[in-house]
């Protein structure tokens, strides 16, 4: 009795994207909407709660510390300001 074979899968050489860098974009994409917000502007956290200690920035949000515990309190001034330290942040990374 033959067994049946399976026919032969494409060989995947796909390279894994850099979570860095896919956060990074996925903040970048947002930015310009949360500073032409006409009120509070969406959090920029995105679930990935991770400090760098070479930095001081979370992986996902590149927010301070400090940043993201005045978050709740901030006005939506404040907000903006945070939303627009991220972009600077964006830019000035490799």
């Amino acid at each position: 009795m033959d067994t049946p074979t399976r026919p032969d899968r494409p060989q995947r050489n796909r390279v894994r994207p850099d979570p860095l860098q896919m956060y990074k974009k996925l903040l970048a994409d947002r930015v310009p909407e949360a500073l032409a917000s006409r009120y509070a502007p969406p959090s920029p956290c995105i679930s990935v709660c991770k400090i760098d200690a070479a930095t001081g920035y979370c992986y996902g949000c590149l927010r301070t510390l400090q940043e993201i515990g005045a978050w709740s309190s901030s006005d939506d001034e404040d907000k903006r300001a945070v939303w627009g330290r991220i972009a600077q942040r964006l830019e000035a990374a490799p």
